[in-house]
């Protein structure tokens, strides 16, 4: 049996903040391939759920709502008719194009399908 009182806390890393905040809200499903889409262009609701297979539009809708709260997506309504709702990333959603094309090239390198 180890002794835990001589565990020196120090000497563990403990996990940037900063990769805490960003997993908790892009590591959960469905949210980066939501982002990977609005990357290429704006798209309407019916759109993302057609781009993204087994999305429902209640999981899609709670998505978008949490990303528009994080300030990485914004909801514009185009006024019809017929009326539509169309998503677009704002700068700081944009800006996350480069890191989401890391991963997918490691994606590839390493994980198997």
């Amino acid at each position: 049996m180890t002794d835990v009182r001589s565990h020196d806390a120090g000497a563990c890393k403990r996990v940037d903040a900063g990769i805490t905040r960003v997993f908790q809200l892009l590591g959960k499903r469905w949210t980066g391939p939501i982002v990977a889409v609005l990357v290429g262009q704006p798209a309407h609701f019916a759109d993302l759920c057609r781009a993204i297979p087994g999305i429902s539009e209640r999981m899609l809708s709670d998505r978008l709502s949490e990303l528009g709260a994080a300030g990485l997506v914004v909801r514009e309504v185009d006024e019809g008719p017929p009326l539509r709702v169309s998503y677009r990333l704002t700068d700081a959603g944009a800006a996350l194009e480069p890191a989401l094309k890391e991963l997918g090239a490691w994606a590839e390198q390493h994980l198997p399908e």
